[in-house]
């Protein structure tokens, strides 16, 4: 290495800054999409299975009857949920409204607490 390599300055990396709220629920919408890109392939492969009959149908039903079956159906219920929620959030940005950290921090709380009301209720009232 030569000097000038060893006296280059490195960029900041995630060890640098600190965690804030935007950061988290940035990533949490990203990570959401991926999720709901798997549940509608999941819902894809429930139509085919009532398309190939009452046999493949069953597995589905099966699937969905076990805790982990459940788990992972309100598990896609709520990133659905969130990523509503945090999407009509971005469209208020879109707008101009909400760029205030204040107002910013308090929407993404919002939506977080907002997208598990929503779930429990989808799961108890419907």
């Amino acid at each position: 290495m030569s000097d000038l390599e060893k006296n280059r300055p490195l960029s900041p990396h995630l060890q640098v800054y600190k965690w804030q709220l935007s950061s988290l629920l940035s990533i949490t919408h990203r990570l959401t999409s991926i999720i709901n890109i798997a549940a509608i392939s999941l819902i894809c492969l429930w139509i085919i299975s009532l398309y190939l009959g009452e046999n493949y149908y069953k597995y589905f039903q099966i699937l969905s009857s076990s805790m982990v079956g459940k788990f992972i159906l309100i598990g896609f219920t709520w990133s659905f949920c969130y990523h509503l929620l945090n999407g009509l959030r971005h469209l208020s940005w879109d707008f101009g409204y909400g760029y205030e950290i204040k107002i910013a921090n308090f929407s993404g709380l919002l939506v977080v607490i907002v997208s598990f009301l929503l779930t429990t209720a989808l799961w108890f009232f419907i």
